[in-house]
């Protein structure tokens, strides 16, 4: 594995400044192409799921803090409130509090039920300057975050399907070899005190875990302040540990926004809230796949899926229109033209790019390309449609393969 902070940076996909703030990092125009990629992935995938997307301020009066618990129980990681207005208002450190007066809001009966609510949203953690690092540990995260509101029985399914979400992800990602776990509470007054509920909820995330036949490990003392979690792990170049995704289940939240839904009997019911991220925060997934992929990514997130080498001047104009022809499709492509050395140069200046399209005088004549891919394999030159249709078919269908003959 490569250490993300130092690849990172020599690609030109972030830093930092010390005038902006240590965990703050820029995302640089490289980045940027493989943060919005990754969102553009989670939001599609979480369309086709059933999840609504939503907006919600980053900001929340200190009593919205107060009624979800997360300032008797999370205000070490809270920055301090700021008086606006003769109101106190706080960086939200999560996003859950925000949905749960959004479900609020609106009446709703059972036949709406499971309502998935979903939001790439920013949210502050007050990290301690020892602890910062990169992308990993930040102070100002985008969170892959959604909420479903849904009845007691529809719990261990929509926990299920997350899980499944889950796999989906880290298949597109090339992630491989995480490790789950089930996250209980531990003894302190860190937790929420109501014993009957964290064993409702333990109960239905083991028997999730159960049935989807992966193996995990119970730890205590490592739950959300208000349920357990089952927390998808991953490893850095160093060895360390660290958790990428979460699937949560939550009695307390209802509880304590009061939150309902009318039932098939006319009456009124409380819903049970299930948090789930499924690439967790942006910054600590793309962090992973720099590292795994060492700057080599699958083609859907590179920044340059395709470039274009004119084997001389005379092929250049071709290859402008072939570089259009790419962008018109939807792929992200750049012409490397003669001007920029050799065609061995242009080829090595390009080696992280997954696809290589060279053209020379019998391929500019004849209407075809020859393709070079990344890891070295050379293909027969072949009609230019073929090849994009073939290229735009592995990054519209999130493929890790370069190519299938």
């Amino acid at each position: 594995m490569y250490d993300h902070r130092k690849l990172g940076r020599e690609l030109g996909l972030f830093d930092t400044d010390p005038l902006i703030g240590a965990g703050l990092p820029y995302w640089l125009p490289d980045g940027a192409i493989v943060r919005h990629s990754l969102e553009e992935y989670i939001r599609s995938a979480e369309r086709r799921a059933g999840y609504r997307h939503v907006y919600s301020p980053v900001l929340g009066k200190r009593e919205l803090y107060e009624i979800s618990g997360h300032w008797a129980h999370y205000d070490e990681d809270m920055y301090p409130p700021m008086d606006i207005g003769g109101e106190q208002v706080v960086l939200r450190p999560s996003l859950c509090p925000h949905h749960a007066v959004m479900y609020r809001a609106r009446s709703h009966s059972y036949r709406e039920l499971p309502l998935r609510m979903a939001e790439l949203g920013a949210m502050y953690r007050s990290e301690l300057s020892g602890v910062l690092g990169g992308l990993t540990r930040v102070r100002c995260i985008q969170l892959n975050d959604a909420h479903i509101f849904c009845t007691l029985d529809q719990v261990a399914d929509e926990a299920a399907g997350a899980l499944a979400l889950i796999a989906d992800a880290y298949r597109a990602m090339g992630i491989e070899g995480a490790r789950y776990r089930l996250s209980l509470p531990g003894a302190g007054g860190k937790y929420v005190a109501a014993p009957e509920m964290w064993q409702r909820a333990s109960k239905i995330l083991a028997e999730v875990l159960d049935g989807a036949g992966v193996a995990y490990e119970a730890v205590e003392g490592e739950a959300a302040f208000y349920g357990p979690k089952i927390d998808v792990q991953v490893r850095d170049h160093a060895g360390r540990e660290s958790t990428l995704s979460t699937v949560q289940v939550d009695f307390h939240q209802p509880e304590q926004f009061d939150l309902h839904y009318v039932g098939a009997d006319g009456g009124k019911h409380r819903p049970v809230m299930v948090h789930r991220s499924i690439i967790g925060s942006v910054e600590r997934a793309v962090a992973h796949v720099i590292e795994l992929h060492g700057g080599a990514f699958p083609a859907w997130l590179a920044p340059v899926q395709v470039a274009v080498l004119p084997i001389s001047s005379a092929e250049d104009a071709a290859a402008a229109q072939l570089c259009d022809r790419l962008l018109d499709m939807g792929l992200r492509a750049q012409v490397l033209d003669a001007d920029g050395g050799s065609l061995g140069a242009r080829v090595r200046e390009s080696r992280l790019v997954p696809y290589q399209f060279i053209l020379g005088p019998a391929e500019s004549a004849n209407g075809e390309v020859s393709v070079r891919l990344r890891d070295g394999r050379r293909l027969a030159a072949q009609p230019v449609g073929n090849a994009v249709a073939h290229v735009r078919e592995l990054v519209e269908g999130y493929d890790t393969r370069l190519w299938i003959d």
